[in-house]
């Protein structure tokens, strides 16, 4: 490096002169340096106004190169327009060359040459912290390298809405954390870490409550979980959810499978508390319940509009024109809206209940067979004339 010869061959003024030119046309950063160790030894051989002259020169070249470095460390390090991106570092690749990979695929950084001297000064390398990492646009790359040091890093938001099986969780799961969704369905199969919470491979749905969480993403599927049955519990302790559930006869888990299936069954607030009402007198009566979103569930196909009569004949547990009483779980993650609707369900001698026939998204209820039969009626002669309607236009459009 000319830094080093500098340092280490005799130079007379003009020469000394001739590099710091050289200095200021390049990249030297703090190289200056060793350009006043040099001259020291040359002083001597010039009058006191030439002394000066160098002193001061070289004074400031140094508070330049100071000035330099100053503004590499904490000037605009990033190199992306939008307001942040996420550095994310694996913790199976929690390497140098893994993190110096990262930041230029995604143009976190401008001088990787500058970050990683700076990175080593700062002892960086020594212990990566794996994590997702909030790189802000504009951050310099001090603080950039503060912030992995310090190993805090972004969490997740994690909204969830509506799941409907294990193998959706899973995936989720795999989406928004490290861990993928081959590992997160494999904690979620395991009957023996399952056990713990008191769920099994078909309840275990019943531990998740729709609503916001914000987890780290390095987080395990277990620890995910758990998480997710912590808020569960506060759940029911709140509002004597628990309370209400025991005083209508059932488990919170009961419960929130019926919520299920009122869920799947209608998005009207109005009608949820008298479906409710619907499975729970058809259940105390040791009637099957009937309901056609289990169907679909059995046939893993949340697509179907209608439900045939060679429908109702799929052999599963889910099947609850087959099987009388409960499903042995949810068939969805209800919402909080649709929980509490079924711990406050009005007391009806409702037994069953079908779509109307307007469309309209309410339902009509019946405490006897022959009232709800003039209403189903009603509803698939509206429903015959609509599809032969949709059937007559796409045969006109496809001409």
């Amino acid at each position: 490096m000319w830094g080093e010869a500098i340092c280490t061959t005799n130079y007379n003024e003009s020469t000394i002169l001739h590099q710091i030119a050289s200095c200021l046309a390049g990249d030297v950063e703090l190289r200056f340096i060793c350009i006043v160790f040099r001259c020291s030894h040359i002083f001597a051989r010039y009058n006191t106004f030439m002394k000066k002259s160098i002193i001061v020169i070289i004074v400031l070249l140094v508070v330049v190169a100071a000035g330099f470095f100053a503004w590499k460390c904490f000037g605009q390090a990033t190199g992306f327009t939008t307001k942040n991106k996420y550095l994310i570092i694996y913790s199976q690749k929690a390497t140098k060359q893994e993190v110096l990979n990262s930041l230029l695929k995604d143009s976190i950084i401008t001088n990787p040459s500058f970050f990683i001297l700076l990175a080593n000064r700062l002892h960086y390398w020594d212990a990566i912290k794996p994590g997702r990492y909030k790189i802000e646009n504009g951050q310099s790359a001090y603080s950039i390298i503060q912030t992995l040091k310090s190993g805090v890093q972004e969490s997740v938001k994690w909204v969830i809405v509506k799941l409907r099986t294990p193998e959706n969780l899973a995936a989720v799961i795999g989406k928004k954390f490290e861990c993928d969704s081959a590992k997160a369905y494999h904690f979620l199969t395991d009957l023996e870490k399952l056990k713990k919470f008191g769920v099994d491979t078909q309840n275990l749905m019943t531990a998740v409550i729709p609503n916001t969480y914000v987890i780290k993403w390095n987080t395990s599927p277990e620890k995910i979980f758990e998480r997710l049955w912590s808020e569960q519990q506060k759940f029911w302790n709140t509002n004597n959810r628990k309370e209400l559930a025991t005083k209508l006869g059932y488990t919170p888990q009961q419960i929130y499978t019926i919520a299920s299936i009122v869920e799947e069954e209608t998005n009207k607030k109005e009608d949820k508390g008298n479906i409710a009402s619907v499975y729970f007198n058809r259940l105390k009566l040791g009637m099957s319940l009937d309901a056609d979103p289990t169907i679909k569930y059995a046939l893993r196909n949340f697509k179907l509009k209608r439900i045939y009569f060679k429908d109702l004949e799929v052999v599963s547990p889910y099947n609850t024109y087959k099987n009388k009483g409960l499903p042995p779980g949810p068939i969805c993650t209800p919402s909080i809206e649709t929980i509490d609707a079924v711990l406050n369900a009005p007391t009806t001698d409702y037994l069953y209940f079908v779509a109307r026939s307007d469309f309209s998204g309410f339902s009509d209820f019946a405490s006897n067979f022959e009232q709800h039969k003039k209403y189903a009626q009603a509803y698939q002669k509206a429903l015959d004339t609509l599809m032969a309607k949709k059937k007559l236009k796409d045969s006109i459009n496809n001409k």
